[in-house]
This record gives C-alpha cells, structure tokens and sequence, in this order.
C-alpha cells in the first residue's frame, strides 16, 4: 500500500460524536457521503483531496451504496483507491458503509431485497473496495415483493458471518421500520441506524418516524440535508446551467425551485446570517438541534464546500425564538 497520506495529528481535536441510538458505536456529526461526487466520471485527485481533508478533520465515516457513482460501482471502486494510497492503514478508525436495494446488473436478482441480491451484493462491494468487511450494511429501500423476513434475515446472517459489524435499513416509513427492528431483533441482530431524506425542506421523517427511532434506540442519519443544493446560494438567482436541477435526469427537479420555495430559502438565508453562519451550515446545525440525530452526511464536492459544512459545528445551538422563526417561515407543508 502507499501510505504517503499520513493524518493529520489533532483530527480528532475539532469533531464531536454522537452515540448511535443505544449501541456503543459513536460516529462524527458530519459524516462524508461518497454520492455522485466520487464514481468514475469524477477527478481523482480532488476527491482523494476531500475523502483525506475528511478524515484529517475528524470526519471518520465514509457512506456509500453499491450503485453510487456514476457508474455504479464506481465509488466504491475509487474509495478502494483511496484506501491503498493511505486512508487505509487507519482501517480500525474507519466506519465504513455501504447499501444494496435499487438496480445493480441485470436480470432478476440485480436489484430489491432479497437474500440471493443483498448477499450478492455485499460481496461485490467487498471486493470493489479491497476490504474484508463493513461497518454498516443497509438494505437500501423496503422490497415490496420480497417477504421482510428474507431481507431482513439476510443482513443478519451477513452480520453474524463477520461480512458487516452492524445492520442499517434506509427510506423505510414508520410502520415498516418498526416491522424490519422487530425481525432484526428477534434473529439477535439489533438494528443500528436508519438512513432517511431529511432537511428543512422535507420534514416528513417528523412525521412519526423520529419517535419511532427514538422509541427503539435507533441512530438516525439524515441525507441530503441541504436539499439537493436548495438550501445553498445556488438557486437564489435562477436555475444554473451546470445545476442538479439543469439537468432532465437529475433527482432535483425545475419545478421544485419554485418561487415560494425561493423566497423561504431567501428568508431562512437571513436567519442563518444573524446566526453568523451561512445557510448551508445553519442546515446541518438544525438537524444537528435533535439529540435523536447521530449524524448527518454531506456530499461536498471540494475541500473549501467540506470545510464550509463543517463550520456547522461552530454554532448547533438554537433559540426557541430562532426555532419558532424557523417553523413559521416553513410552514406546515415543508415536503419538496
């Protein structure tokens, strides 16, 4: 391996930890998301920079999934490059994660939850990044077909081989949540965490599952927590060419960069200033406000955006009057 990457000394001196639900596993508030900004069509060298500038700063969970690239299978590959040009010797530092449920390959077993898919897959992404096991492994999404028992049964079988140390669902709802814990549980598996879509523009995770994983003593892990860009400067003067939303294929939409959703953006934006932070930041410090929530996972695409997010840590602390102001200008409809 080539250990010319050598961490920083004090990099654990800035960051503070959460414990995961009621494990004993405790990981960063700001976790790094390997989305879109590592796979193939990416430059290596600025996102070694951002996976090194990461760890140096106390960021020790890397997230991925088996399809993240593009293309897929991509990420995983170049966090396996990563991790033999450095990262790596720092393994036992490490919280590493990776998902399986949304289409891999082709056929019938290229995708969901099922036994034959998970454990497939898991494999593969072992191999892609040159590790023997996972710190966390999730079923990526509910299958609607495949009995949750099988799934289910599948991550703890995955655990007790040594393949993965803890199991992770994500974009499960409440009732289902409560279903895959119980399953999990009753295998001696316990669920560590739930991966959910959560920011100030979509609430819905408010909306029953937070009291469910609170119940449960379940760590909750919120993604795009800047709403795809939205909850930056980027769409305050229209829709850039070179943005999420220019694109057709994009998971970020035209018509969700809607005028009333600008001017909320616009209003928060003021917020964030008198809190002497930017938008971005005051974003991850609102989600950080619930003790509930053990991390929340950013996709910085360069250093200078990881070090902007991870100024979050500066200021987590609301007012009630800074939360109410918060609530009125969201509404009660804050689902995009």
């Amino acid at each position: 391996m080539d250990k010319g990457y050598i961490a920083a000394a004090d990099r654990y001196d800035g960051m503070r930890y959460r414990r995961c639900g009621a494990s004993g596993l405790r990981l960063p508030e700001i976790s790094q998301g390997l989305w879109y900004n590592f796979g193939s069509v990416d430059d290596y060298d600025n996102y070694s920079r951002i996976a090194f500038a990461a760890f140096d700063n106390g960021v020790t969970h890397f997230d991925l999934a088996n399809n993240y690239g593009p293309e897929p299978g991509s990420a995983e590959e170049n966090f396996g490059r990563i991790l033999r040009a450095g990262l790596g010797r720092y393994r036992d530092e490490l919280i590493v994660s990776t998902k399986a449920g949304y289409h891999m390959w082709p056929g019938p077993y290229g995708e969901w939850g099922s036994r034959k898919y998970l454990i497939a897959s898991l494999d593969q992404s072992l191999r892609r990044m040159g590790l023997d096991y996972v710190d966390i492994f999730y079923s990526h999404r509910p299958d609607p077909d495949t009995p949750m028992e099988e799934t289910m049964g599948a991550l703890s079988d995955m655990v007790k081989q040594g393949k993965a140390l803890y199991a992770g669902i994500s974009n499960y709802d409440p009732e289902q949540t409560e279903r895959a814990v119980e399953i999990l549980r009753r295998n001696g598996t316990p669920c560590l965490i739930h991966q959910v879509k959560y920011s100030m523009l979509q609430r819905a995770p408010e909306q029953g599952l937070t009291s469910v994983l609170g119940r449960e003593g379940i760590g909750l892990i919120a993604f795009s927590p800047l709403a795809q860009g939205l909850l930056t400067d980027r769409y305050l003067d229209g829709i850039p060419a070179d943005s999420r939303a220019a694109r057709s294929t994009g998971f970020l939409q035209r018509e969700q960069v809607s005028g009333e959703v600008i001017d909320k953006v616009r209003r928060l934006k003021e917020v964030a200033a008198a809190r002497g932070q930017t938008l971005a930041q005051m974003a991850v410090a609102w989600l950080l406000r619930d003790e509930r929530t053990t991390s929340v996972l950013i996709g910085a695409s360069s250093v200078g955006q990881l070090q902007d997010n991870l100024g979050a840590l500066n200021n987590t602390f609301f007012t009630d009057e800074e939360l109410a102001g918060i609530d009125s200008i969201l509404g009660s409809d804050a689902v995009i």
